[in-house]
């Protein structure tokens, strides 16, 4: 990498680290990253709200708090609700300028607490929704979740009984709420992070960020392949970044011209060690169908806004 490059890349990330270090993440935690990132994003001008989840122990036990900014916690179906009573505080106190977020991990986004997200949505409440998405109930001993991939082994769907579904498609079926902003994104690309963590913020109603979040015990993978591991999520097309406007406008943000194979990505992760060539072969043809989907929706916004 260049130096003019480096020093681009040092511009678009924000020095400033709001994040405390000694929180109780996992090594090589996707989600403590994603939450250092989001911090640089967002700034000190913020309040979160986090259910029941991994976040929740990750934080530290009260009093003792790792994010570095005001922080509520509560019940695990609760994050959009909780979110939206904040938002309606910080009106009556006159300070709309600061930015009101829901972090909640995929069990209280895809499940339990998808009905007060749904609802938020509806109503479009001025908050940004955060899944970051580890892909299964972590933090309650790695129980499949409705973010859990097809072919994928957890200790409620082990290896004679694996996950026989595929997974919900959580950014379409925000997308179908027409709310203003909805996007995936990834900490192995954290330029893109950032940039549509400061969009989101800059938009009112509701915006909805989705983050591939690997987690080395729950994946049986190595803790230092975190970024590894994220980085072909991208590469082999099974996580496009994305970021959708209303509901119509698809933006395709890094293209993958020539991926690798899926079997880059399922190889250095042991809760797919069981699967048959026969299987992984199923789940490349999902990925490739589900890229051409996106990739017709994202050329048709180029068609519409034309």
């Amino acid at each position: 990498m260049t130096e003019k490059k480096k020093r681009k890349i040092s511009l678009s990330i924000p020095a400033e680290e709001i994040m405390r270090p000694g929180n109780l993440a996992c090594q090589g935690c996707g989600a403590s990253l994603a939450m250092r990132y989001a911090l640089k994003a967002l700034g000190r001008n913020v309040i979160f709200d986090i259910p029941a989840c991994c976040w929740s122990v990750i934080d530290g036990p009260f009093p003792y708090s790792s994010i570095g900014v005001p922080l509520l916690h509560m019940a695990f179906e609760t994050a959009a609700s909780t979110a939206s009573g904040i938002r309606a505080a910080t009106k009556v106190l006159g300070k709309e300028d600061t930015t009101v977020v829901a972090w909640a991990g995929d069990g209280g986004t895809f499940d339990i607490g998808f009905q007060a997200l749904s609802g938020a949505a509806e109503r479009n409440e001025d908050i940004i929704y955060v899944c970051y998405d580890n892909e299964a109930y972590m933090n309650t001993g790695i129980q499949r979740s409705g973010a859990t991939p097809y072919g994928a082994w957890t200790t409620t769907t082990p290896v004679k009984h694996y996950k026989k579904l595929p997974k919900k498609d959580i950014i379409e079926i925000m997308a179908a709420h027409r709310i203003p902003y909805v996007a995936n994104v990834n900490i192995a690309y954290p330029e893109d992070f950032i940039r549509k963590f400061k969009k989101a913020a800059s938009i009112k109603g509701t915006k909805f960020i989705h983050v591939f979040s690997p987690c080395p015990p729950g994946w049986k993978m190595k803790p230092d392949d975190t970024i590894k591991v994220a980085k072909l999520a991208v590469q082999t097309r099974v996580f496009p970044l994305i970021e959708i406007e209303h509901g119509i406008k698809y933006t395709l943000n890094v293209k993958v011209n020539k991926p690798k194979p899926v079997f880059e990505y399922l190889k250095l992760q042991g809760r797919f060690k069981h699967l048959t060539e026969k299987e992984v072969q199923r789940i490349q043809e999902d990925v490739d169908a589900y890229w051409d989907y996106i990739m017709k929706k994202v050329e048709f916004s180029k068609e519409y806004a034309g």
